[in-house]
């Protein structure tokens, strides 16, 4: 955690000490997430959450297989980033990869991202989102079957209607699932690009600066992820120097 922090505090340029809170005259939070809004994007893949005026974008590249994505959702980042949403001082996107499917086998990528889709038909992908994550099969099981993502959205109130059932079963928003995968498949490197592979998941852009794989540690690390975010709200000029950052050459490669 220490080199995690020094790492931060070098990427980000300063002692990132927490700010004072709310601002003066920011509009009321949101009690939960059903209150959030949510919508699609333009460009037909990316999924907003939260205060459409948030000056602190969040933009997450996740595969619903993934287990660190997993891992930062429920126990990393994912929690401080929900309570900055819910305080209005965020706004979360998504964009949904599904290439596990591939590389493990099944079809429980493409599957959940459908589902998502359909709950955001809904107004209910966040809370959705999170039932999910926090219900992840093992990563080498084909566990979100239509059965359970079924199952799982009767934990979210609202959502098991026969519209989403029948969304579920057939696939109905199977060229969103596509078009979301080949969306990822363009962020990673010129290398990755050729490859048609992504940077990894998750990935996580703030701002339109991606968070260095130098620092990466940090988004599993809540309180160090909150401070990079209240360092980021307050002195956003900052980050944007990092938008292309070249971490220092390592010391052994000069045998000192």
């Amino acid at each position: 955690m220490a080199a995690v922090a020094v790492a931060v505090a070098a990427v980000v340029g300063m002692s990132l000490v927490a700010g004072c809170g709310q601002r003066y005259g920011a509009p009321e939070p949101y009690d939960s997430l059903a209150q959030a809004p949510e919508k699609l994007a333009a460009n037909g893949t990316t999924i907003t959450v939260g205060d459409p005026t948030a000056e602190v974008t969040v933009h997450l590249y996740e595969d619903m297989r993934c287990p660190v994505c997993e891992e930062f959702e429920t126990t990393g980042g994912g929690p401080e980033l929900q309570q900055a949403v819910l305080r209005r001082e965020v706004k979360t996107e998504y964009t949904l990869a599904s290439f596990l499917d591939d590389r493990v086998g099944g079809s429980g990528s493409k599957k959940a991202a459908n589902a998502l889709r359909a709950a955001l038909e809904a107004d209910r992908f966040a809370e959705y989102h999170e039932v999910l994550y926090a219900n992840q099969p093992e990563e080498v099981v084909d566990g979100f079957t239509d059965a359970r993502l079924l199952e799982l959205a009767d934990q979210v109130d609202g959502l098991r209607t026969p519209a989403f059932e029948s969304a579920v079963r057939t696939m109905k928003y199977r060229s969103f699932v596509t078009a979301s995968e080949h969306a990822y498949e363009r962020v990673g490197t010129e290398e990755q690009k050729r490859q048609r592979k992504g940077p990894g998941t998750p990935t996580a852009v703030i701002n339109d600066v991606q968070v260095p794989e130098e620092i990466g540690g940090v988004l599993y690390e809540p309180e160090l992820f909150a401070e990079l975010l209240q360092a980021i709200q307050d002195r956003p000029w900052e980050w944007q120097e990092y938008k292309d950052y070249q971490p220092p050459p390592d010391p052994e490669d000069y045998g000192y």
